[in-house]
This record gives C-alpha cells, sequence and structure tokens, in this order.
C-alpha cells in the first residue's frame, strides 16, 4: 500500500510540474506578443440637452357622438362606416311630412296674427297707436271730448240742461275706456304675432333638424341606426372624428416638468412606420402632478393631413427638454458589450486596462458617460471588440483636448442604454 501513493503522489507532482510548465509558457508568449496599435480619443466634457422619452397615445381633437334632435323614421343614411364627410354635410334624412305640415300650420297662424294686427311682415309692425282700431277709437275719442267741450260752454250759459252736460260726459268716458280698450288690443295682437313667428321658427328649426348634418370634416367612426327605425330626440346616431389633427397624450417625469413648457417640438415615431419620423409642439400640460405616476400629463399636437396616423395607436415621444447640462462623453465606437454590460479600454502606459460603464444618453455619434471614466482618459478605438485587459499597445491616432468639440444645446439625442446590433458574445 505504501508503494502505491508513492506513485500516485508523483504522478501529482509530474501533471502538477507540466501545468506551471504550460502556464509559464503561456505568460513568456504573451510576453513576448508585439504591441498593438491602436487609436485612442479623450473622454471629453460637453453640454448636453436633456430629453425625454415618453410612450403616449394619439387621440383624436374631436370626437363626438351625433344625436338627433327631431323625431321621426329614418328615411335615408347617407353615410356609413369610414366614409369623408365636409362641415353641414348630411349624413341621416328623417321622415319630413308631419313636419311639414306643422310648418305650414304655423305659417296660417302668424298670418291670420298680422291681418288682425293690420301688417303684413312680423318684422315691419306699425306702432300700437297707428294700428285701425285704435285710430278709429281714437277719433271717436277726440269727438266725444269735443261735444263734451260744447255741452259744458253752454251749460255755463243755460242754454242746455245739466242732464245734456252729465250724457256729454257719460260718452266722453265710454269713448276713452274704448281708446284704452283698443290700444291694448293692439299690445295683445303685436304679443300674438311675436309668439306665432317665434312658433313658426321653431317649427321650420324642427324640419331643418330632419336631416342631420356633420359638425365639422372628419370620418364616420360608427353607424347606430338603420334604414326605417325610428328615433326619437336625443338618439345617438352616428359618431364622427377628425383626424387631420391629432393629439398625443403621455406623461412627463416630475424631475422634467421645469424643463418643459407649452409651444416645445416633439418628435413622435408609432410601429406602422417605425422608420418615420412625426413632427408635432406641445399644446398643453397639466398645472397639476398625476399622485400615483408622479408625473404631469401633457398633450402634444401632431398634425395628419393625409391621414395616416389614426387615433388610439400607441406613440414613442421624443421630448426634447430646455435643461443643459455637463456631461462625460467618449465615442460610442469605443465601447465594448459582453453580458449585459457596456466597457472601453483606458491606456494605461502601454497596456490596457477594462472598465465596466454606466451610460447615459447618446450625444450624436459620442455616449455620456455616469460613471466608469474620468475626466481626460484615453480610451482604446481601433477593433475594441478584440481588445483584451491587459493587452500591451502602442498608441496611434489620438482625439483632441478633453473639453474641446463641445456639444451645443440642442445637440443631445437620446439612445437606449444598449444596442441589439452590438452585442457580441464571447
Amino acid at each position: 500500500m505504501k508503494v502505491i501513493h508513492l506513485s500516485l503522489g508523483i504522478v501529482a507532482a509530474v501533471g502538477l510540474s507540466a501545468a506551471c510548465s504550460k502556464t509559464e509558457s503561456a505568460q513568456a508568449k504573451g510576453r513576448e506578443a508585439p504591441a498593438r496599435a491602436v487609436a485612442t480619443d479623450a473622454v471629453r466634457q460637453e453640454e448636453a440637452k436633456r430629453s425625454v422619452e415618453v410612450v403616449g397615445t394619439l387621440a383624436a381633437e374631436d370626437q363626438v357622438t351625433i344625436a338627433s334632435q327631431a323625431e321621426g323614421a329614418v328615411s335615408r343614411v347617407l353615410v356609413d362606416l369610414g366614409g369623408h364627410v365636409k362641415s353641414g354635410q348630411p349624413l341621416i334624412e328623417l321622415d319630413r311630412e308631419k313636419l311639414e305640415y306643422n310648418l305650414q300650420n304655423q305659417k296660417a297662424a302668424l298670418a291670420r296674427a298680422l291681418a288682425k294686427y293690420g301688417a303684413t311682415e312680423p318684422g315691419h309692425l306699425p306702432a300700437t297707436g297707428d294700428t285701425p282700431d285704435v285710430k278709429k277709437a281714437d277719433a271717436e275719442l277726440r269727438q266725444a271730448k269735443q261735444a263734451f267741450d260744447r255741452a259744458e260752454e253752454l251749460n255755463k250759459r243755460q242754454l242746455i240742461p245739466r242732464q245734456a252736460l252729465d250724457d256729454a260726459d257719460t260718452t266722453l268716458r265710454a269713448k276713452q275706456a274704448a281708446y284704452e280698450s283698443a290700444l291694448q288690443n293692439a299690445r295683445n295682437l303685436s304679443a300674438d304675432i311675436d309668439a306665432s313667428n317665434a312658433m313658426l321658427q321653431l317649427a321650420d328649426r324642427q324640419l331643418r333638424d330632419a336631416t342631420i348634418r356633420a359638425p365639422f370634416d372628419g370620418y364616420v367612426q360608427k353607424r347606430l341606426v338603420s334604414l326605417g327605425e325610428f328615433v326619437k330626440s336625443q338618439t345617438p346616431v352616428m359618431e364622427l372624428v377628425r383626424v387631420d389633427s391629432l393629439k398625443a397624450i403621455g406623461e412627463i417625469p416630475e424631475k422634467m416638468a421645469p424643463w418643459v413648457q407649452v409651444g416645445q417640438p416633439v418628435e413622435l415615431s408609432v410601429d406602422a412606420f417605425p422608420t418615420r419620423k412625426i413632427a408635432g409642439k406641445v399644446s398643453r400640460i397639466s398645472p397639476a402632478v398625476n399622485t400615483p405616476t408622479r408625473a404631469f400629463t401633457f398633450e402634444a399636437t401632431v398634425p395628419n393631413g393625409e391621414g395616416l396616423l389614426k387615433p388610439g395607436t400607441f406613440a414613442r415621444v421624443h421630448l426634447t427638454t430646455a435643461l443643459v447640462e455637463p456631461v462625460l462623453t467618449i465615442p460610442y465606437a469605443a465601447m465594448q458589450y459582453r453580458y449585459g454590460v457596456y466597457r472601453a479600454f483606458v491606456v494605461t502606459g502601454d497596456h490596457l486596462m477594462i472598465h465596466e460603464l454606466k451610460t447615459g444618453d447618446r450625444v450624436e455619434d459620442r455616449m455620456e458617460i455616469l460613471d466608469g471614466l474620468k475626466l481626460g482618459d484615453r480610451v482604446a478605438l481601433t477593433d475594441v471588440d478584440n481588445l483584451s485587459d491587459g493587452m500591451k499597445v502602442t498608441t496611434g491616432g489620438r482625439g483632441g483636448d478633453p473639453k474641446a468639440g463641445a456639444g451645443k444645446p440642442g445637440d443631445a439625442k437620446p439612445a437606449p442604454a444598449k444596442a441589439a446590433d452590438d452585442k457580441k458574445t464571447e
């Protein structure tokens, strides 16, 4: 048994010696490998205009359910689902026969009232004192007044008895009452004309309401009645939507709200047109925060003259704020992606040192670095995917001064922290 143990120990020692020999050989080979020439660039400080990426919903500026304002059976359906309509265009017509009879009746009532008053048009009525009945009563009143004056003068001269004077006074009072009654009757007739004219206008409106029209230019979203169906007042008959201009509704994070104002431009993209950038403008911002989400609701007006965008679809909204901050950046090409982490190789002397990065927004062809590098560090740019930690290098082309080339406000463009096409596997 002792001999066996000794043999095993010798075998293990030989194996260990061989492994050490291979490691030392590999290290020696690494030391002997020629230095790789790489171009470098410096970590720069630039100014970036902050942006917000939100997912919003496209909604119609105007969307309405049209209800009937008259009663009757549907006699004609003039447009249907998806149809384009102009403002004032007839959509549905109801049976008009009964409404026409009512209109004729009101016209006759108005004509009768005008005849009693002695006028021809409701808008040009003579004064109440100029009506025939009032003129007649006024003439009789003047005659009675003259008769009373003569009787009073003759009575003073004792040429007629007192009874004649009393009779003249009674006649005068009767004519005065008749005149006042004629005036009141004229006022009543004038009021009747106004009432008849109002009823005529109402009957005319009810007849016009039998034709249901579009309130604005748009498209039929839904038809709610069928031919022959009897509808009552306030019955919904059709839904219309305006799509020539939509609004994108989303939420701005609370911390970015002070840097977003009405009138700022936005850029949208939708799944139906992934490569198309759609311009819009912030039109409204809620004055109060949405407590559950800690965000402010906003609306952006989006022109849609071609009608390609549809209400209810999702949209990714890119909103450039007024917030400008200094940031550290490196070229986007200087980053290596491994296992969900971005890395960069900093040139230290004649060797590379790998640094894991925490990235922010993309600034044109550069990436904002939140953590992992410091201002002035030089990072390798050449064949980054094949570089490794500790590799011996010689530097070739170099970038400019770390603070040079600061981005102008508004140059910042957001990008996700990782790109699918950059992903590599070792």
